[in-house]
């Protein structure tokens, strides 16, 4: 019993040296059992076969400690790398929430609401074709509106650099020389003028199916109907210039000539027909009459004709000529004229020689503007008594009287003239051809009158002439933009209606929410000045209390004139649905009528198609179309408003109220580099090269635009409230920046200054806001951040 007792369970010595992993193998005391009495071989024996146990366990022990630790330290390895791993998903997951989710709820949140008036479901059409310039990448922004043209490397051509030929060459054509590319580049069509805009918009209100318009109005919409008809012109052919000019006694072309007085035809052709052959008339105020305390009167302005023959000043031995190269292609063109009139080739070959010779002596007196300003020739004041004495073959008191009837002027009313040698020099030559008695019979004089009221009448008639006249600016080299029909009717439409055009734009404009506008823009403008480092305090504190003093407002009549006044202001114009050509008469004759009034007006005339703020008084005044869709509408967000039209109208306050600040402030040359150098920074991104410098003019206008942005973009973040709707689900600062960027290459007098696309400031104003969504074109440097300019 003892003995299986102790074999069972073996008394194993304790070691003070144990380590704790081993002490563990120690039974308790509770299982230790005495040891009985036994002989000395059987306790050596059973302590020798204890010890070998012994040995044996702690062999084995030892090994499987071995094996343990190190799978515990393998398991405590893998579980560090576990958690390591998992901490970095973690924080990588906190990030990404961080980053992505509340950079979505800056931009994007709260939820933007959709406007759902039919005003914005064009704009938001409109708007889904358009390129959104925050998916664009960089090489987007650095063209000059889409065209390569004017890019860095192109800095320093400016506007003015010489004449190129005369004032009057090819007048009005709209022409270019071929090879010379379109300022406004690729995207002509998406790229609009805000003046083809308006048009559009009062095309729209014409051709509207309405039937309660007033007589006036309706006489408005028929002629501008008439203009489109043009099967019925084509029709028409030339005769009813024919029948015109048996009216005005016939012609020496045709052989039948009543020998009309030159005065009188003169006299006629002017008031009826609108036609100045052999000088031009307009009505406006002398430059050179003081201001103190008087409204400058209007003046009759007497100026050198638009010569239809082609001409050129040499500077050499200033004086104009005939371009000799056109001689031969303007004969053809004369003759091809009188061809399409019906006149034979052999007999009107020598009424067209005269006309060359007789355009050509009256070109040699005629002077560019520029030159005639250098010499003092323009605003010169004189009596039409004095201005008889000096050109004696025309009657002027006589012509005058005929032209702004019923208006009474008498020899010692004073006239204004703008080339006084001309006029002399015209008088001349009517003299010399009135006493050539060998032509006589001839008329040349008259023949000149007439095909000068061809040319005036050229837009009414059928289309072989405007196709001769086309061609024939195509053989001397230059370009034709054709514009499109609807164009062209509703700029003749607004020469005569242009009362009824101004009464249906004031009826349509929303005043109270576009005074609204100006307010606002003009409140963060004249805090803007207080941001300008400039040198000299006196021109600082002159331009602030000048800016401070002014009033702006919507520009409308001071009176306006109702349905009933326009229905007797047109009771005697008859306007016929299928005759363009009497109705075109009937134009000419209005546009002379409005010309009188001005004579006598005492207020500024308001020009409907005006898109120009001015300065009356203390006032600064806002044409109406400068508040059309799709630039503004009450119902549009008001993100899109104060991005389109409110960016135009503050980039036109500071080229009206700032126009001499680069020569005053540091500010204008600062902001341009900074802008500039972003603009350098990016062109090297994306493997281009360019010039840093500027002229000041570029250096003006770059800042002007930035400035007139940030002004916008300010005043809208001052006045947007969280309701505001948006387009396209867009957020409220995209909507305004893409807003913006569908208008900044929009046409004005100073666009050739600004030196890169407009549309490229969205990148720098958002290089440093947090209001931006993510821009597919960054101008962040990898090293330094982008600081405001």
């Amino acid at each position: 019993m003892s003995e299986t007792s102790i074999e069972l369970m073996p008394q194993l010595p304790v070691l003070s040296s144990q380590p704790d992993s081993e002490k563990v193998l120690q039974p308790p005391a509770l299982f230790q059992l005495p040891l009985t009495s036994q002989d000395p071989q059987q306790l050596q024996q059973q302590s020798q076969l204890q010890s070998e146990l012994q040995q044996q366990e702690l062999s084995e022990t030892n090994a499987e400690q071995q094996a343990e630790s190190v799978c515990v330290k393998q398991k405590r390895l893998l579980l560090l790398l576990l958690g390591l791993s998992f901490s970095i998903a973690v924080l990588g997951l906190i990030f990404y929430i961080h980053h992505i989710f509340y950079a979505e709820r800056r931009t994007h949140m709260p939820p933007v609401t959709p406007c759902l008036s039919q005003a914005c479901q064009r704009a938001a059409a409109r708007l889904s074709t358009a390129t959104d310039p925050f998916t664009q990448t960089c090489d987007h922004f650095l063209s000059k509106c889409g065209s390569d043209r004017l890019l860095l490397t192109n800095l320093g051509r400016h506007r003015g650099q010489g004449i190129p030929g005369h004032p009057q060459n090819l007048k009005e054509k709209s022409q270019r020389p071929k090879g010379e590319k379109k300022v406004r580049g690729l995207n002509e069509e998406r790229l609009q003028s805000r003046k083809t805009l308006l048009l559009e918009y009062l095309k729209e209100i014409l051709e509207t199916k309405e039937n309660s318009y007033s007589s006036a109005v309706q006489k408005t919409m028929d002629f501008y109907r008439s203009c489109l008809d043009t099967s019925s012109i084509e029709s028409a052919g030339e005769e009813p210039f024919l029948t015109l000019i048996q009216k005005l006694g016939g012609w020496p072309v045709s052989g039948i000539w009543n020998k009309t007085d030159f005065n009188s035809t003169l006299a006629l052709l002017m008031r009826d027909y609108a036609t100045f052959p052999f000088f031009n008339l307009n009505v406006g105020k002398d430059l050179n009459e003081s201001t103190s305390g008087t409204t400058k009167r209007r003046y009759i302005q007497i100026d050198q004709p638009d010569l239809m023959i082609p001409i050129e000043w040499n500077s050499k031995i200033e004086k104009s000529g005939a371009k000799a190269e056109t001689l031969r292609p303007f004969l053809t063109l004369c003759q091809k004229y009188l061809t399409l009139l019906g006149s034979p080739e052999t007999t009107s070959r020598i009424h067209v020689y005269m006309f060359i010779s007789l355009s050509s002596e009256l070109a040699v007196a005629a002077s560019p503007l520029q030159y005639r300003l250098l010499k003092g020739q323009l605003h010169q004041r004189m009596s039409i008594e004095d201005l008889q004495r000096q050109a004696p073959a025309i009657d002027w008191l006589g012509c005058l009287q005929a032209v702004f009837h019923p208006l009474s002027l008498s020899k010692d009313d004073h006239v204004v003239l703008h080339n006084l040698p001309y006029i002399v020099h015209m008088s001349q030559i009517i003299n010399k051809w009135q006493n050539k008695h060998e032509l006589s019979n001839s008329g040349p004089l008259h023949t000149y009158m007439l095909l000068n009221l061809l040319h005036t009448l050229m837009p009414a008639m059928d289309s072989r002439f405007s196709e001769t006249t086309k061609a024939f600016s195509e053989a001397l080299g230059y370009d034709n933009e054709d514009s499109p029909r609807w164009k062209h009717c509703m700029l003749s439409t607004e020469r005569g209606f242009d009362s009824v055009l101004t009464h249906l734009l004031q009826i349509v404009t929303a005043h109270r929410e576009a005074e609204k506008m100006i307010e606002d823009l003009f409140l963060v403008f004249k805090s803007k000045l207080h941001h300008l480092s400039v040198t000299e305090q006196n021109y600082y504190q002159l331009i602030t209390e000048k800016v401070n003093s002014l009033v702006p407002r919507v520009w409308t009549p001071n009176r306006t004139s109702g349905e009933n006044e326009l229905d007797l202001l047109f009771s005697q114009v008859n306007i016929s649905s299928k005759n363009f050509f009497s109705n075109y008469i009937q134009l000419l004759s209005l546009w002379q009528k409005r010309r009188s009034k001005l004579l006598i007006s005492p207020s500024e005339p308001v020009d409907v198609l005006s898109l120009t703020p001015f300065l009356l008084g203390n006032e600064v005044l806002f044409p109406m179309g400068m508040f059309i869709p799709p630039l503004f509408h009450p119902t549009y967000p008001k993100a899109y408003n104060y991005g389109a039209a409110g960016f135009l109208l503050t980039k036109d306050i500071f080229h009206l109220l700032l126009p001499e600040i680069p020569s005053s402030s540091n500010t204008v040359k600062t902001v341009a580099e900074c802008v500039g150098d972003h603009y350098l920074r990016t062109t090297e991104k994306a493997g281009r090269s360019g010039a840093s410098t500027l002229s000041a003019a570029q250096q003006q206008e770059l800042w002007v635009q930035y400035s007139a942005l940030e002004v916008a973009l300010n005043t809208y973040h001052r006045i947007r409230h969280s309701e505001d709707t948006s387009l396209l689900g867009l957020s409220h600062t995209h909507l305004f920046l893409t807003s913006f960027s569908q208008v900044s290459c929009d046409s004005d007098p100073y666009q050739e200054f600004m030196p890169l696309d407009p549309s490229f400031l969205i990148a720098v104003i958002c290089a440093t806001s947090n209001l931006c969504p993510p821009m597919q074109c960054s101008i962040k440097d990898d090293h330094i951040s982008p600081q405001p300019c």
